[in-house]
């Protein structure tokens, strides 16, 4: 990655190559001599050739800090397995009082334990359960200033892409960082689809047409578009009917849900390469208050929660589609007011 941003700061053009065959290798053997050569004949013949990520603007901010979260979530899961196994072990006093609790009151009233000299198993477990504990919250709050952080970048990077149906800030993270500083290094939408590893892959034999898993392509982006369509499914009545559809000709559910991704990357392809103007949530509210109307007649105008237009105006919640709808109705709102003589 030195050696690309090297290159092209000062426009040295640059290409990776794949690796080379293995059946070439096994044959050839490896040197620095011979995978120089193998690299020179692939660009020459334009054969697993790719341009590369830049990674100089908000997508590699966006990978820096995800590396920094996805640390800090595998720590502290372990400290809560190391809390719930010492309550298991814990003196009876203790496990009576800390066992039926959920993990977040656990934490915080282990937490509230006084410190007090470990002379006997039971202030040591209370000594250990508060160390455990305090170390959980200072956790989670690192892993709230990262997901603050990596949703002002996800904001400054792409808002149509935040505001597309069961899309979040940690899988729109992700499908940025896959696409890089430079998506229009990717050429089509069914490149895309095979970087984030859901086009699809023949599997037929005979009269049985299939595709099988690709299991292939960045699995941090894979992984993201998969829980969009699992949200999708429950939340999203076209996107039920097609399950239900899919099923109901014989394809099986993991088969459904592959051709489910496989759509999910054609509308994150087009979102980063191309993403529509979307209003911001500031503009809304003061075009709002200009015209003096209310959040809650908003929401009964629009029959839904006046917490999600709350939630719109802040840009803590994205909705492509009612921020489009909202904008409309308050510039309609606006045209019909009586002009002054």
């Amino acid at each position: 990655m030195g050696l690309i941003r090297f290159c092209h700061e000062r426009g040295v053009g640059v290409q990776e190559v794949n690796r080379p065959d293995r059946q070439r290798r096994r044959r050839l053997g490896k040197s620095d001599t011979v995978d120089a050569e193998s690299a020179a004949r692939a660009v020459l013949a334009g054969d697993g050739t790719a341009i590369p990520k830049t990674a100089n603007g908000t997508s590699e901010a966006l990978r820096a800090l995800k590396v920094a979260r996805r640390s800090a979530m595998k720590q502290r899961t372990q400290v809560e397995l190391q809390i719930r196994d010492l309550i298991v072990t814990a003196p009876d006093d203790l496990r009576q009082v800390l066992q039926s609790l959920k993990t977040s009151a656990r934490v915080g009233k282990c937490a509230r334990f006084h410190s007090e000299p470990a002379l006997c198993p039971r202030s040591a477990t209370k000594t250990a359960l508060r160390c455990l504990a305090r170390r959980h919250q200072h956790i989670s709050e690192e892993i709230d200033t990262l997901d603050v952080q990596m949703l002002e970048l996800c904001k400054r990077a792409n808002r149509a892409l935040l505001g597309a149906r069961c899309v979040g800030p940690q899988a729109a993270a992700a499908l940025l960082i896959a696409a890089g500083d430079n998506p229009d290094r990717l050429h089509s939408e069914a490149s895309f689809a095979a970087l984030t590893g859901t086009s699809p892959v023949q599997a037929s034999s005979g009269r049985l047409s299939r595709h099988r898993l690709n299991r292939g392509g960045n699995r941090q982006a894979n992984e993201a578009i998969y829980h969009i369509v699992k949200v999708r499914t429950s939340h999203d009545p076209a996107t039920k009917a097609y399950l239900e559809r899919r099923t109901t000709e014989g394809k099986t559910k993991p088969e459904a849900f592959r051709s489910l991704k496989r759509y999910v990357a054609r509308e994150v392809f087009n979102l980063i390469t191309n993403p529509p103007v979307v209003p911001h949530g500031a503009d809304l509210r003061a075009l709002r208050k200009t015209l003096k109307i209310t959040g809650s007649h908003v929401a009964r105008v629009f029959a839904v929660d006046p917490n999600k237009v709350s939630r719109i105006e802040r840009e803590l919640d994205f909705d492509n589609d009612f921020s489009k709808r909202y904008q409309q109705w308050l510039t309609d709102q606006k045209d019909t007011l009586p002009v002054a003589a």
